[in-house]
């Protein structure tokens, strides 16, 4: 049966608001939640971008039983593998072991703040690759020394270590990523739904592992203010993703997306108040293969609204029909 899911969309909402809905959502009845981790949100109509480990920290205190997901964290830039390592450690730890640590090659717009070169994307999947044999070498206990072609590790240790490490999930979008993913991740992480995806995992030795995808919707009673709603604040994810992830600031975005008329944004993501667009939407991600889907509701002031309708028309809904 597939799960789903809730998104604390960091670059939407202050920090006490995120752990305040993710509390609301495991009341509601989400199966499990994830975390964006940005440095910079995608347009300044968003407005945020607090820092998601020390949400997910109080994530793990004020909720109870619902697993916690970063979707994802980039550990090859503005975070050191070494140190990544540490910090899911404590999360899981803080959380009972629900975390899931969901990494991926990164995106120009958070990692640029760190100074130096934007890595191609072929050198971004090799860093990934050395980073997760880190993290894992870590997650094994005692001392790590590591000279690898992209990132030295001197002397390192995790002291504090969960009994069960965080399953590690990888962000794919085509060949290359799904090899990476099919090798070294425990769950495929993707935000389109694509079956062939899922096939590119399999065939690299992911086959029976789950696969988490994410979709956007824009919920309102009004129509009309879910499309505006929409267009003003997610009209970024209409461009293709080899070209965000090269975008450096939220300005270059609000440029590129210049041309994208309030039809496409609600052509590709579902608007309004009809639960069975939702579902449909939602449903494109299931016929793909994912075991997991996580909801994104567009808007920080909505959300409490959205996780009340979701729990009592739109997870009722996925899950009878």
């Amino acid at each position: 049966m597939t799960l789903f899911g809730y998104t604390m969309m960091c670059e939407q909402a202050g920090p006490r608001q995120l752990v305040r809905d993710v509390t609301l959502a495991e009341e509601a009845g989400f199966d499990f939640a994830v975390i964006s981790d940005h440095y910079f949100p995608w347009l300044d109509s968003q407005g945020h971008a607090p820092y998601a480990w020390s949400v997910l920290g109080a994530a793990a205190q004020a909720t109870d039983h619902i697993p916690l997901m970063t979707y994802v964290t980039c550990p090859i830039r503005r975070y050191h593998p070494a140190v990544v390592a540490q910090k899911a450690a404590t999360v899981q730890l803080l959380c009972d072991g629900r975390f899931t640590l969901g990494l991926g090659a990164g995106e120009n717009l958070n990692e640029h703040i760190v100074g130096g070169r934007w890595p191609i994307v072929g050198v971004r999947h090799e860093m990934l690759e050395e980073a997760v044999e880190i993290i894992r070498g870590l997650w094994q206990g005692g001392t790590v020394t590591y000279r690898g072609k992209h990132f030295d590790v001197e002397s390192a240790k995790v002291w504090d270590l969960p009994d069960s490490p965080p399953p590690i999930g990888i962000a794919v979008s085509g060949p290359q990523s799904g090899r990476l993913a099919g090798r070294h991740a425990d769950v495929m992480i993707a935000i389109e739904p694509r079956a062939e995806l899922g096939r590119m995992f399999d065939d690299a030795g992911g086959a029976g592992r789950p696969r988490v995808g994410q979709i956007g919707l824009s919920y309102d009673p009004d129509p009309q203010v879910a499309v505006k709603r929409a267009m003003d604040q997610f009209r970024w994810f209409t461009g293709s993703w080899r070209v965000n992830a090269e975008l450096p600031v939220p300005a270059s975005f609000d440029a590129a997306s210049k041309t994208v008329r309030q039809k496409d944004v609600s052509t590709q993501m579902p608007c309004g108040p009809d639960v069975q667009r939702h579902v449909a939407g939602i449903r494109e991600f299931e016929n793909a293969g994912f075991t997991h889907v996580a909801l994104v509701q567009v808007g920080a002031d909505t959300q409490e609204q959205f996780i009340s309708w979701a729990a009592t028309e739109l997870l009722p809904a996925l899950r009878t029909s």
